[in-house]
């Protein structure tokens, strides 16, 4: 059974490569062999295509939504890529410190400081701060 959406992947190409940069994704799908494509394909267009397709929150709002729930998970690889997408998608470094203090509140104060080891990673490769 085929399941593939091609308008809905464009889409979401579309939009992951305007959140995490042409040259990461096309890195990521090109990387992609038999046994990962399939998944490399839905991922784009269900979550970008269909998720991050609709206009209803705006690319900065979803963002935000990912640092908090992407850090209250822990996973600190994605983090950092979803950290960097949300500065293309406008958000500060004073909205990032705020999304990492409530993931202190919530999820623990050890989550937290890895967000911040992270965020002060990417914020210093993009500018945002002095190292």
């Amino acid at each position: 059974m085929d399941t593939f959406d091609e308008d809905l992947f464009l889409k979401g190409l579309a939009q992951r490569k305007a959140t995490l940069g042409a040259e990461y994704v096309e890195k990521n799908l090109a990387a992609a062999d038999d046994f990962t494509r399939p998944f490399q394909e839905a991922m784009t267009a269900w979550c970008w295509g269909f998720g991050w397709g609709d206009e209803v929150i705006p690319p900065k709002t979803r963002s935000m939504m990912n640092l908090a729930m992407i850090g209250a998970l822990g996973k600190m690889h994605e983090w950092e890529i979803h950290c960097r997408g949300a500065l293309t998608n406008g958000v500060t470094r004073d909205e990032i410190r705020a999304i990492i203090h409530a993931i202190g509140i919530y999820c623990g104060v050890p989550q937290a400081l890895e967000c911040f080891r992270v965020a002060r990673k990417v914020l210093v490769e993009a500018g945002e701060l002095d190292n």
